[in-house]
């Protein structure tokens, strides 16, 4: 499973880009208005931060409602940063980004449509030609759902159906769902940088390099 960051901070970004686990980027608008800065800008300053990864999500914002709107959006998006092949334009499951979807999809470019809830809209995404699909976890354990049920169920369909689509296990918030989607198959995790902190640490390592150190000293003395 590789990892995307899900932020627009761009030093959570370059942090994670640092230490070699990022694949990608996800951001949406409500994070970008985070930082104070414009959407386009940030997109193209993640473009330039981090040049090898597969794919940065810029996606289209939610005034626009109709398939045209979408992909006048999605055509500015693809000319930031000189037409970079890395950007991925991000579409919501309505019927309008599946219109959007498919479109873009024959024309070459990268799609990730999110907010997706059910097996269903997932299939729905891959026959669409997305990309990438994002179901949402935490959100479905906000409403007393197990999340991690989604990407086994999300997996398990493509499987059968040999689908091409990657699913990015969306809306993650903790260790134990980095696990779990890991072991459900999700192609993908996109975390908030916090998350990749937590996952990397454990207090018995700790305490072994507390204990190494301690003994390195008397060793050298």
């Amino acid at each position: 499973m590789k990892f995307f960051v899900d932020t627009a901070n761009l030093e959570d970004i370059k942090k994670a880009y640092k230490i070699g686990v990022l694949s990608g980027v996800t951001t949406n608008p409500s994070l970008v208005v985070k930082e104070g800065v414009s959407f386009e800008t940030r997109i193209e300053e993640i473009l330039q931060a981090v040049p090898e990864v597969e794919s940065v999500s810029a996606e289209v914002t939610p005034d626009a409602v109709t398939a045209e709107e979408m992909i006048a959006q999605a055509d500015e998006l693809i000319k930031i940063n000189n037409n970079d092949k890395n950007i991925t334009i991000k579409l919501p499951m309505t019927l309008a980004g599946l219109e959007a979807c498919r479109y873009l999809t024959k024309k070459g470019v990268k799609t990730n449509v999110t907010l997706i809830f059910t097996a269903n809209q997932a299939l729905l995404a891959a026959r669409a030609g997305a990309t990438y699909v994002s179901p949402f976890l935490g959100r479905l354990d906000d409403i007393s759902e197990d999340g991690v049920q989604l990407i086994v169920k999300v997996a398990e369909l493509f499987r059968i159906h040999n689908l091409d689509s990657q699913i990015i296990a969306a809306s993650v918030r903790h260790p134990d769902h980095v696990t779990r989607v890991a072991m459900a198959g999700a192609h993908i995790a996109t975390v908030p940088f916090s998350v990749i902190e937590q996952i990397s640490k454990h207090p018995l390592t700790d305490q072994g390099l507390e204990k190494f150190a301690n003994d390195w000293k008397k060793a050298v003395q």
